[in-house]
This record gives C-alpha cells, structure tokens and sequence, in this order.
C-alpha cells in the first residue's frame, strides 16, 4: 500500500491519479508513516483548504483535478542517489507538518537549499517557523521563507507586508534567498486579469520593502487556468514549478521561458527529517545559487 505523509494533510489523494490533471506523474516513494501521524482532512477543492493547514503542494492535485485532462501513473521506483532529481543541487520545501527536523543531519544529507513555510494571509504564522529558520541557518543550509497565497482574503499588499514583517524579509548574508509567493488551491474565484493584479500587487509590495523579485511557486495548471498563462511575470520573478515526475525536466507554465526551481516529489526522505517530504532542484550550480540568494 501507497505511504501518506506523516504529519501533512492528505490532500494528495491517489484518487486523482486516475481522474483528471495536467499530464503529470506522481513519484511516491516507500517511506514508512509513523503510528503516532494523526489522519488529516481529506482533498478539496479550490478555495477550501482551512486557513493555516497551507503548504507548498496543499492544492496540487486538486488543481489537475479541476483544470486539465490528466495522464498521470503511480512510479513505485523509491527514490535514489542515483536518480537525476537527486543529483543536481538538490533542495527541499517545509513547513510544520515536518515536525522537529536535525538541520545538522539535513546538511549532512547533501540538501544545499530549503524554502520554509512562514505565513498565510494577514493573521497566520507557521508555529514552527522561527526554529526551523535560525536552525537552517546556523546548519548552514541557503534558506528562504515563504507565503502560502490567499487572494480571497485580502489583497496582495496587505498579504506581502504581513509576510515582509513576520519571516519573509531579506538580506546578504550567504544563506538567506528572496522570498516566495505559493500561488495553488484554485482561483478563488477571481478572473484571470483579477488574479494577475492580485500578483502584481504582491510582487510591488514586496519588492518594496525587501528590495527583492518574490520567487512565484505554482504549477501549469493553475498558473495557466487562474492567470490565463500570463507572461507578465517572467520578466520579474524566478519560477518555482510544481510537476511531480520521474521525467528529466518538468512542465512549466506557459508565459514562463525556463524554471529556477523545481518541486519534483512529495514524497522525498532525507536525513534528520522524520516522514516524507517534498524534493526540490535547483537549475543551476552552486555559485548560481548563492547570487540568486546575495542578489549579484
């Protein structure tokens, strides 16, 4: 039987690897689930995802669900140091659902970057974000945090000085990387030209007040259906893309040119971290890294 991930919501619901998507593949791996990982609420739809439980990925499969016609296929194979998702600046993305992690163990294990979950809306902060982010930074390991996205709820100004203010701030000082802006879970029900002003005015706010281009973290399907494949961000914001696959590069949204980052499984282990967790690379070597992260 398939694992579920300890300590996340099961909003990854294998039900949707036969429904509907956008073309993707589902890399789980066999990682065991702790007996004491409490069940979690089951997938939603857009827009319903409880304020706070938000993470990189919370909205994945329901978007495919809702967008696109979906040719995704469960990938048994366990996830390897020889693989060519682990072999290339590898990273992870985290919240609270990861509970106490080793950071130490975590640098051991080869992760040269984390982005870390921080805020949601104007009211939420992520209980275990302060520990996880000095305890990144003292192992060491390139960090950054990041804003899960709630265009319902208030606008993309008042969302970015509430992130600027509570974890998402920027400086140079090696290990620090800009800001990100998760952007999945539906459209909110807001237009296309709404959605893009709502991003807009995230990104000027932000950039404002840290003097950094917000990483934007979505995937093809809902980048494609809520903003209408908008182009109007490639020019200012690094990609972080979301495509669960085995395959060598992933799917990217349209009106982007290439990807700076990319979530590949969410069903990743890795030294000092209890349970699955997301699996990232980066496009680029290590001194790439460390000018996106010092902006040179």
């Amino acid at each position: 039987m398939l694992s579920i991930r300890s300590r996340r919501p099961a909003l990854r619901k294998l039900v949707a690897l036969g429904a509907v998507g956008i073309g993707l593949v589902a890399v789980p791996t066999m990682t065991a689930v702790p007996a004491s990982a409490s069940p979690q609420p089951p997938a939603s739809s857009s827009g319903s995802i409880p304020l706070g439980d938000g993470y990189m990925g919370a909205g994945y499969l329901a978007d495919g669900d809702t967008f696109a016609p979906d040719n995704r296929h469960v990938d048994l194979t366990p996830e390897s140091s020889a693989s060519i998702q682990a072999t290339t600046l590898p990273g992870i993305d985290i919240s609270h659902y990861q509970g106490s992690i080793n950071w130490s163990s975590v640098k051991s294990a080869g992760i040269k970057f984390a982005y870390i979950k921080a805020t949601e809306s104007t009211t939420y902060k992520d209980p275990n974000f302060n520990a996880n982010y000095l305890n990144a930074y003292n192992a060491k390991v390139i960090r950054g945090a990041y804003h899960f996205a709630r265009p319902n709820l208030s606008s993309g100004a008042a969302q970015a000085t509430y992130f600027a203010g509570h974890g998402g701030a920027w400086s140079r000082d090696n290990l620090t990387l800009p800001g990100m802006l998760d952007l999945e879970g539906g459209c909110y029900g807001k237009s296309a030209s709404a959605m893009q002003s709502w991003i807009l005015d995230f990104y000027n706010t932000y950039k404002a007040k840290t003097g950094r281009d917000v990483v934007i973290y979505t995937s093809a399907s809902w980048w494609n259906s809520c903003t209408g494949g908008w182009s109007g961000m490639s020019a200012r914001s690094p990609l972080f893309t979301a495509h669960w696959t085995s395959a060598a590069s992933p799917t990217i949204p349209k009106g982007f040119p290439y990807w700076t980052f990319w979530q590949y499984t969410d069903s990743g282990s890795v030294g000092g971290i209890s349970g699955a967790v997301d699996r990232d690379r980066f496009n680029g070597d290590a001194t790439r890294l460390l000018a996106l992260a010092n902006n040179t």
